[in-house]
């Protein structure tokens, strides 16, 4: 599966400050982006080459084609 075909995700914010990390792909994991949302903000963002996961701080809704996911 391509990383076009794994889609996206949707984080919409349910309360200020929080926290959304991109960690890299490979044999050493390290942060490489970080984006803060306030309450209501919504990132959109695709799992890539370089991004193997991303990492959420602070009570969020995560939607996926999974479904939906909160974080606490």
């Amino acid at each position: 599966m391509s990383y076009e075909e794994e889609g996206y995700i949707m984080v919409q914010a349910q309360e200020d400050g929080v926290t959304i990390i991109g960690l890299t792909r490979g044999y050493n994991t390290k942060f490489h982006h970080t984006e803060k949302l306030d309450k209501g903000e919504i990132l959109i963002a695709q799992f890539t080459e370089h991004t193997s996961a991303i990492k959420i701080r602070g009570k969020a809704k995560v939607f996926t084609k999974l479904g939906i996911a909160e974080s606490e």
